[in-house]
């Protein structure tokens, strides 16, 4: 047994390893960055994150003055551009854009993803959200808003069509929850983006769909599309007539479309702290909140901390509808 003397020397003798080990990683942050960052987007180029990743990067560069480079990294429903960015260095110099998508795919995929999201990580920041809005053909018989929908559907269960930008897409886990908590089923017709999900709606190929409100706008001023609710707790800008799913009946129901930026774990504190605080200063300029409000999404800009809460909650809840659904990727 190590005797009491023996452990105050040994504490004594390494309280300068400590020292010289903070003095160390604070220095590397002083540093950082000293070579090119890279901000990878596990999505093609187009859309809000690829917009995200390129107007943080652009404006990232000039302050550090350093190259910042936006990776699109498109694959696997999104696993092979998360999978890089966990296993890539810890050194602050590789970032992944995440939105929503990312909570479902541990449930998705189970032991086949091929890492943890939730210990491979490090939260940097939850840049903003928007909001997906409900969508009916104007023609669809009988349906007016919600409450028609629901009972349409539980007439016809399996015949209305629901489109979808793939499994485990912020569209599709709005409709499965929606489904789960107004006992409705509706067949899932998933295609490889918004543009071809909407263009198929306006060939009459699907009836329904959740999609994020800035995609669906056009068609909706046109008159060719009709929006009948959106699933956040508040209206959203850019429809402010449109009722919430919960206002139009649901009780609970809320799916936000939330976009964050996240490192390797295991990348130093201080790095993260300073790459935080930079790129929360870009978010808040009333420039890039003008430019993303006009896309429909809302700036947050916060800590890693709060990001992290988000990521845990967000986990949980989209674990238990698609296990509670019996969702399958296809």
């Amino acid at each position: 047994m190590i005797s009491y003397r023996t452990r105050t020397l040994l504490r004594l003798l390494a309280l300068p390893c400590l020292g010289l080990a903070l003095m160390g990683a604070a220095a590397a942050a002083e540093e950082y960055p000293s070579k090119p960052v890279r901000i990878i987007v596990p999505y093609t180029p187009g859309g809000f994150n690829d917009t995200l990743a390129r107007t943080v990067g652009e404006r990232l560069g000039k302050v550090w003055k350093q190259s910042v480079v936006v990776d699109n990294r498109p694959g696997g429903n999104t696993v092979l551009g998360n999978n890089l960015a966990a296993k890539a260095p810890a050194d602050g110099y590789t970032m992944l854009i995440t939105p929503l998508p990312f909570s479902a795919l541990p449930a998705l995929y189970g032991s086949k993803l091929p890492y943890n999201a939730l210990t491979d990580f490090q939260p940097l920041v939850w840049a903003g959200y928007t909001q997906n809005a409900l969508v009916i053909r104007p023609d669809l018989p009988g349906v007016t808003n919600v409450r028609e929908l629901i009972d349409y559907a539980k007439k016809n269960p399996g015949k209305v069509n629901y489109g979808s930008t793939g499994s485990g897409s912020s569209n599709h886990l709005s409709m499965e929850l929606f489904m789960s908590m107004t006992g409705t089923k509706m067949t899932h017709v998933p295609y490889k983006g918004s543009a071809p999900a909407v263009m198929a709606m306006l060939g009459g190929e699907i009836d329904v769909l959740f999609d994020n409100v800035p995609n669906l706008m056009q068609q909706i001023k046109a008159g060719k599309l009709k929006p009948i609710a959106v699933t956040g707790t508040s209206r959203a800008a850019l429809l402010p007539d449109t009722p919430t799913v919960q206002e139009a009946g649901v009780p609970g129901y809320e799916v936000i479309v939330w976009f964050g930026m996240q490192m390797p774990a295991g990348t130093p504190k201080a790095i993260v702290e300073r790459a935080n605080h930079d790129i929360v200063d870009i978010l808040k300029n009333p420039v890039v909140v003008k430019q993303f409000r006009d896309q429909g999404v809302e700036v947050v800009a916060s800590t890693p901390e709060a990001f992290g809460q988000l990521l845990q909650k967000e986990v949980s809840k989209w674990t238990k509808v698609v296990n509670d659904a019996g969702v399958k990727l296809e």
